[in-house]
């Protein structure tokens, strides 16, 4: 690359930062127990108990080199710092692909699907504004819709005309924004969810197969169990004060990688550990929190993506209904249901993601 705009990066923890971690968490505090301390009602005692004891044994040091394995760089868009890794592939003919991250995710998202993907992909793997290094956020509204333009200018700042994106979660709602730009050279979006919802149309229900009532089922508890939304959506200052404050706040917070609680989820604790240290290092809760609060305040948009699009369903993740999907995005050619992995299949199982990436964007056009 010889864009002088973008600078190389190296992930280096000061080790004061370091110390001040395990002395918090050496005076952990946990709450009162909930009856029966289970995931009932949030975090359960004896979840953080354990998780506290394996933070305070977690080896950043190794974690960092795990991460510095690849290389790292940062540009401003639009003034905002954007930092990503960059790991081009041996093949020149090889396609360029952004990953885009989870919430409460970040880059390091896709530590393990790096090496199955690089034989046949240029990948980009971003930190959203306000997640990981990208920080600080330095204005408001950096909605989805702004983040996928300011990704489709790094894109053209590292040279590459053509490009795809796979996203979850967050990273699933910007790849759908740069569907609906559509930049010369798209070549289409992978995802693991499309959050479409019924219409109120009663005509829409006639189609649904019994896979789908199920689907409905799972939404109507992911919106029970999801206070984090409203939270973050609507006071994320508030909230990021406690998160900001106190790593072990920050770790219960982070429950989402525990699936909500419900039993089901594969990542393991030295990878919560992994993600939420990067988010307590770069004192990142105020942006993630915040970018739930800018999509709240942006206008409501129904607009309809017509860029070719593949959806890999998790049999532990958001149901995507097809239905409601196939209405809010005309051009589905790609449709993948696996019988295990959740949310975060990338950190579970990376071999299942990476091969149904691979399917999408070198199949058939």
């Amino acid at each position: 690359m010889t864009n002088p705009s973008i600078r190389p990066f190296r992930v280096e923890i000061a080790q004061a930062e370091l110390d001040d971690l395990a002395d918090r968490l050496a005076r952990t505090r946990l709450p009162q127990p909930a009856p029966g301390d289970d995931w009932a009602t949030g975090t359960p005692n004896h979840y953080l108990r354990e998780a506290v004891a394996a933070w305070r044994e977690f080896d950043w040091r190794a974690a960092e080199d795990r991460i510095n394995a690849h290389p790292h760089f940062v540009t401003d868009v639009d003034g905002q710092p954007i930092h990503f890794i960059h790991v081009e592939s041996p093949n020149p003919d090889a396609t360029p692909l952004l990953l885009l991250h989870t919430y409460p995710g970040s880059s390091v998202d896709y530590l393990g699907v790096i090496d199955h993907l690089a034989d046949t992909f240029h990948l980009v793997i971003p930190d959203a504004p306000g997640f990981g290094f990208s920080t600080p956020v330095t204005e408001s509204g950096w909605t989805t819709a702004r983040t996928a333009r300011a990704y489709d200018t790094l894109m053209r700042r590292l040279g590459y005309d053509s490009y795809g994106a796979h996203g979850s979660d967050q990273g699933a709602m910007i790849a759908r924004e740069l569907g609906l730009l559509a930049p010369a050279g798209f070549l289409g979006l992978h995802v693991l969810q499309l959050f479409s919802f019924p219409s109120g149309d009663p005509a829409e229900f006639d189609r649904l197969e019994p896979q789908d009532y199920a689907g409905l089922e799972h939404m109507k508890w992911f919106q029970k169990v999801g206070g984090y939304n409203t939270m973050n959506a609507s006071r994320p200052q508030t909230v990021a004060a406690g998160l900001s404050d106190s790593p072990v706040g920050l770790l219960a917070y982070s429950e989402l990688f525990n699936s909500f609680g419900n039993g089901t989820s594969l990542v393991p604790l030295e990878t919560v550990l992994l993600e939420v240290s990067v988010a307590w290092f770069t004192n990142a809760a105020a942006g993630m929190t915040r970018s739930y609060y800018e999509n709240a305040e942006a206008p409501d948009a129904t607009a309809v993506n017509t860029a070719r699009t593949g959806v890999a369903v998790f049999a532990d993740d958001f149901q995507t209904i097809k239905v409601f999907a196939e209405r809010d995005n005309t051009a589905i050619v790609h449709w993948s249901r696996f019988d295990h992995g959740g949310h975060f299949a990338a950190l579970e199982v990376p071999e299942l993601v990476a091969a149904d990436i691979r399917a999408f964007f070198t199949g058939p056009r």
